[in-house]
Parts: structure tokens; sequence; C-alpha cells
């Protein structure tokens, strides 16, 4: 079987609900052995979203390709026994409020006394400096908090979360990435370091050019729903069977849209001969296309637009994406197995590898499915492991 590029570097994941496990689930996907560090009750999303014969698929979307160990870190064993998986792990990866690993007695110094090659990854929602430090944060905080919400929108509407938990997803990606730098730069050094991502942070980040707008006019950004806001024609136009998205994000680009209409002459008019003007003539243009592609069918306008080399598309509901023969080229819907149960839908590999893929390699761990074989490996005994079960220090799935 395929290894994977991280094959061989062991990650103890203490993380639950998003941030974290899409961040380790990435690591995982990758090769790397995760050991995902579970209470006794188990990570709060087993029991959430809709269940399939009493599994989670909200779960199993972002804990495959890890094994799950039960311990009780509120017992001086189990933290004796977080210390010896420690020792010779490579990632240690945790979501807790700033402060958590300290009153476990983990640390930075404890931690690289006891490791100092390992690498510490932490997430939370502003970062371990500041004055917003001990705030608790959920998605739908970090996007109010961080200017994503004000942004997105109708322009006389209210601002409007984006649906997916983009602040959790981004910290995520942002902490995979720092941990595989530090891995490379372990390398170089022979030395772990520490890695934090904050939610707010990272969808800070994603301003891009509406930040840089800010800045050069200090001008706060409007709301502008799907028109773009910076250059126009760009956003939503009506066919006569639905909307079509377009995006000419440059003159050369907006000529063949334009021609392809039939409204070449747009560009030399001296009402729209500037994207200035356009912007400012936005209401009358969307009018005179929208009059223009009313008159044929999306499809038709979807074949013209493509082969003109105009980026288009159609707004699709998930029902829709998940057949659509592209998704299912690149192999974005998939199937994984439960430890315990059924094969459940999921969606698939974005990162693609050409010599060593990302694969299923392990199944979506039953509560506490793999305690006995780590701790085996840990070099633990069969009567150690039986006693500190019969302790409540660890559950054996």
């Amino acid at each position: 079987m395929n290894k994977g590029p991280l094959d061989g570097l062991r990650v103890i994941d203490l993380t639950r609900v998003l941030s974290g496990p899409f961040c380790t689930m990435i690591l995982g996907d990758l090769g790397a052995d995760i050991i995902k560090i579970e209470p006794p009750k188990g990570d709060p999303v087993r029991a959430q979203g809709t269940m399939t014969d009493g599994h989670s698929g909200y779960f199993a979307g972002f804990n495959r390709n890890k094994r799950s160990v039960v311990l009780n870190l509120y017992s001086d064993a189990g933290k004796s026994v977080l210390r010896r998986m420690l020792a010779d792990a490579d990632v240690l990866v945790e979501n807790f409020r700033p402060g958590t690993l300290d009153k476990l007695g983990l640390t930075e110094a404890a931690l690289k006394d006891m490791n100092p090659r390992l690498i510490v990854a932490s997430i939370n929602g502003y970062g371990s400096t500041g004055p917003y430090v001990d705030r608790p944060a959920f998605d739908f905080i970090a996007q109010a908090m961080s200017g994503f919400m004000g942004v997105n929108g109708e322009a006389d509407g209210p601002p409007m979360r984006a649906a997916p938990p983009i602040s959790d997803l981004v910290a995520g990606i942002y902490a995979a990435v720092g941990i595989l730098g530090a891995v490379i730069g372990r390398e170089k050094t022979g030395q772990g370091q520490t890695v934090e991502v904050a939610m707010v942070n990272g969808l800070l980040s994603l301003m891009a050019y509406i930040s840089s707008e800010y800045f050069a006019t200090q001008k706060v950004p409007q709301r502008t729903g799907n028109d773009h806001p910076l250059v126009y024609p760009y956003g939503l136009f009506r066919c006569a069977d639905g909307q079509i998205a377009v995006a000419n994000s440059h003159d050369q680009i907006l000529q063949r849209f334009l021609d392809t209409l039939d409204l070449g002459w747009v560009m030399a008019d001296p009402r729209y001969d500037t994207n200035s003007k356009r912007m400012a003539a936005r209401e009358e243009l969307r009018e005179l296309i929208d009059s223009r592609m009313a008159g044929k069918s999306r499809d038709h306008w979807l074949q013209a637009l493509n082969t003109a080399g105009v980026p288009c598309g159609i707004v699709q509901d998930l029902s829709q994406v998940v057949a659509d023969p592209q998704i299912a080229a690149q192999d974005m819907v998939i199937e994984t197995p439960w430890q315990d149960g059924p094969s459940l839908r999921v969606l698939g590999f974005p990162i693609k590898l050409g010599a060593t893929p990302c694969t299923i390699r392990k199944p979506v761990p039953k509560l506490g499915g793999n305690t006995g074989n780590v701790l085996a490996e840990l070099g633990y005994t069969p009567d150690e492991i039986a006693k500190l079960a019969e302790g409540g220090t660890v559950v054996l799935g």
C-alpha cells in the first residue's frame, strides 16, 4: 500500500470539533500516523449531525486516517501516559484555549525538556497574546470579529456569514502548513518549535485586495453582494432559464465577453471605456447585459462563453455538484469505512500527489478503538493496560 509522503511522522492529536481535526486529517491523508486522544465521552462531533446506523457523517468527514485512544487527562495516570506518548512523538496538535496545556503540566519548557524535537501546534480563536486571549471563539464569532462577515452580503442588507465554517477550515489548513514548515526546519536544526494559528488571523489574511484597497484609500469596504468590489461587469447575470456566473477579471476577458454578446461596442463607448466608469454605471450595464443574455439559455451561454475563453459557470446546489462529471473525474466524493460500522460518503482529497497520492489508509475510528494497540506500541504490557483500564485512565474500544 502507498504509505504517503508523511509516513513515519507520528502526531498526537488533542483536538476536537473542527479546526484541529481538519488539520490532523490533512496530515493523516498525507500518510502521518495520527493518534487522536479523546476523553471518555469522545469528541463532541461524534454525536452531531445526521446519524447513519448510529454513526455521524460529520465526524467521519474530518476523522479518517486516524487512530482513537481514550485517555482521562484529568488523572495523574492519564497525564503520565500522555507524556510517554509525547516523548518520542513528532508533533502535538491542540486547539484548547491558551494556557490549557500549561494546566496539564505541559508548558513549552517542559515539552522541550521532554522531547526537544517535538513540534507543538496550537489553534485558537485570537492567539496567545493580546487582550482577547481568554475569550472563547467559534467560527461565527471569528467571521464577525475578523471583518470577513462585514464585507459579505448585499449592499443594502445586513452582514452575512459564509455558510461553511470557514475560519475553522482556514485555521486547520494554515496549521497543517505551519507544521510541515516546522518539520522541514527540524531537518536543518534538529529542534522542534511551536506553531500557532488563530482563527481570526486566518480569516483576516484572506481579505486580499479588499484590505489592500482599504490601506490605499482608508475607505471602509462596502458589501457588494455577488458583484466584484473592484471591477465590473463581474458577477451573476440572468439567462432565459436561470443565472450564470461570469468573471471578467481584466479588459481582455471583458472584451471577449462583450463580443460574444454582440456588445463589443461597450468598451469604446465614452460612457463605459474605463473600469471606473463601468463601476459607476453598474446598474445600467447590468440591465443591458441581462436583457441580452435573457434571450437564450444558460447552456447556450456556457458553451459560447467557455469557447470564447471567458470564465463562467452556473450556480450549482450541492446535489448538482456531487453529480457533476468533473467532480467525479477528480474523485472528490469517496467512501470511507468506519472501524465498527458502515462506509459513508465523504468529500475526497483536494491535494493530488503523483507518486504518493492521498488514500484512505485507516478507517474512521470507533471511540477508543485503538487504545490497546497504541499502548502496546508504547511498551505497556497487557497487565499494565488492563490496570489502566480498570482504573478508568483509559478505555479500550
